[in-house]
């Protein structure tokens, strides 16, 4: 069966892996067990299908909308085979293997096809049934027709307008309305910084989540709706309350963190990102909230900790190159060698063998950086013309996000470069543009946040240079778009103590001390801020 199973680890081993490091709550399913529908929430999706099929067919649309998909895909195929003409089961089965839509990943060719055929199925079984069903099979086929000759992105939109057919339709259905919702929400260019989608989207959501509090999907799309900082406080209360709706959905209980991380919530992300990897029966699939959980543990001060979920990570080895989540694979690896400052371990990080372009690029900016800033210059310069070269790559794919991304990647490593050779007005002004560059655009939802902030990483190099007050105003804008974030408000502590602003330097050396309570012994951070707080 050429589905998204496909694309997953199937090894016990690193399964095993992933549950001794998050050892304390393992409540993870058995691959083909069902968990009761309160556990996955509260859905009622009326279909054709048989009093028999009917249930089954619910469990699986909750199980899709906690983006649940091998298990979903599962029950969709129980459901018709309780009941061979239950065509939306076939409707079920399509959109299961479109994965994670807000990703803005195709699924691979073989999988198109099968995912066309199932929404074929869909199509021609719901033309004796009612209206609203034959729409939301249309909407599915969208997703997959000409596949072969129209990108994803164009069909991704081609399925907003006919979900938004479908609302239009049927006003008082809620499923129809969050369907809708999700499409608008995943075709949202990342460079409206207005998020004006979004927030269309969440006029729609809200109204159903106050009238279905325990519906699945309405608690999920809202924390998507808000996942950025100027408007995450809005999704707080989703966050808080998904992970309750359907604990044995382990993305439902990860999703809370996107809330958690733009607002600088880092206990509560860690506490659910370590519920989530535990329940994750995929070893693959588990990786996403571990590489959440490595960046809280990281703002946190609890180097050793991030370190534990890493070591246990890195040993499914290069296996994970292969699938969708590489990202989160590659990015936990460089983040605890980068946040602490460990240059020389950054820039000895083995390359990652057949990973997509923006993966590769995350170690390679991490060899740079690294490199430029342990007096290894040599090193650096041919990871900068790497970086340089995949971000042309990406154009050429038209995947022009992560060009941007790369792109600022590739500027800031040159900064330093150009820093550790001693040409400082050119590294500052590759600082700058990398920063406005990397501004331009909000982040991806499979990253809990940069590797390194290209404006943080300017106000290092202010500071460097000694100009403290310019470089508390970078630590400052970074906290802006990366509340919390501990190495940007250590930074601003330094420049403003150098500034001579003494009211700045203690109120972020305050609180540093309250966000790293917990920190590993012997903090470099904690010390500072203890020593300049003793002498006010």
């Amino acid at each position: 069966m050429a589905d998204r199973i496909s694309l997953r680890l199937r090894s016990g081993a690193a399964l095993t892996l992933i549950a001794a490091v998050v050892a304390g709550r393992l409540g993870a399913q058995e691959p083909h067990a069902h968990p009761a529908h309160g556990e996955l929430g509260a859905v009622r999706f009326p279909s054709s299908c048989s009093a028999a099929a009917q249930p089954i067919f619910e469990r699986g649309v909750a199980m899709l909308h906690s983006f649940w998909f091998d298990q979903a895909h599962r029950t969709f195929q129980e459901a018709a085979a309780a009941d061979p003409g239950c065509a939306m089961a076939h409707w079920g089965i399509a959109m299961t293997m479109l994965g994670n839509p807000f990703t803005g990943v195709s699924p691979a060719q073989a999988q198109l096809r099968t995912a066309l055929e199932a929404a074929q199925a869909a199509v021609e079984g719901t033309r004796n049934a009612t209206p609203r069903e034959r729409g939301f099979a249309e909407a599915a086929l969208a997703l997959y027709q000409d596949f072969e000759t129209a990108d994803h992105r164009t069909r991704l939109r081609a399925h907003e307008e006919a979900m938004r057919r479908v609302h239009e339709a049927h006003p008082d259905d809620p499923e129809a309305a969050m369907f809708y919702a999700r499409a608008v929400i995943a075709n949202a260019p990342p460079t409206d910084l207005t998020f004006s989608r979004q927030l269309f989207a969440a006029q729609i959501l809200e109204p159903l989540f106050v009238a279905n509090p325990d519906h699945p999907g309405l608690a999920h799309y809202t924390i998507h709706a808000y996942d950025a900082p100027p408007i995450a406080l809005k999704g707080l209360e989703a966050a808080r309350r998904y992970a309750g709706i359907a604990p044995a959905a382990p993305h439902a209980l990860h999703m809370p963190s996107h809330i958690f991380t733009r607002l600088g919530y880092w206990d509560e992300s860690i506490e659910t990102n370590r519920r989530s990897a535990a329940a994750e029966p995929d070893s693959n699939a588990a990786v996403h909230p571990m590489d959440y959980m490595v960046y809280a543990y990281l703002q946190k001060g609890r180097d050793a900790d991030a370190r534990r979920v890493v070591q246990r990570a890195v040993q499914g080895s290069d296996r994970f190159y292969g699938t969708t989540l590489a990202y989160n694979y590659a990015a936990m690896q460089a983040r605890v060698a980068l946040e602490p400052g460990r240059w020389d371990e950054a820039a000895a990080l083995r390359l990652p063998n057949g990973a997509p372009p923006q993966v590769e690029a995350i170690t390679r900016f991490a060899r740079a950086v690294g490199a430029a800033r342990s007096g290894q210059p040599a090193a650096a310069r041919p990871e900068v013309a790497a970086l340089s070269a995949l971000a042309d790559s990406l154009r050429a794919r038209r995947e022009e996000y992560w060009a941007t991304i790369v792109a600022a990647q590739r500027l800031a490593a040159e900064a330093w470069l150009a820093r550790a050779e001693g040409d400082d007005e050119r590294a500052l002004q590759l600082a700058r543009q990398a920063a406005e560059l990397e501004e331009t655009v909000e982040k991806h939802p499979v990253t809990p946040g940069p590797l390194l902030p290209a404006r943080e990483l300017e106000g290092d190099l202010l500071l460097e240079l000694g100009r403290p007050a310019d470089a508390m105003r970078a630590y400052e804008k970074t906290l802006e778009r990366e509340p919390n974030r501990a190495r940007a408000l250590f930074g601003a502590a330094r420049a403003a103590e150098r500034a001579g602003n003494r009211e700045a330097a203690r109120r972020h050396y305050q609180q540093l001390l309250e966000l790293m309570r917990a920190a590993d012994a012997g903090r470099q951070e904690v010390q500072a801020a203890r020593a300049f707080l003793a002498m006010q």
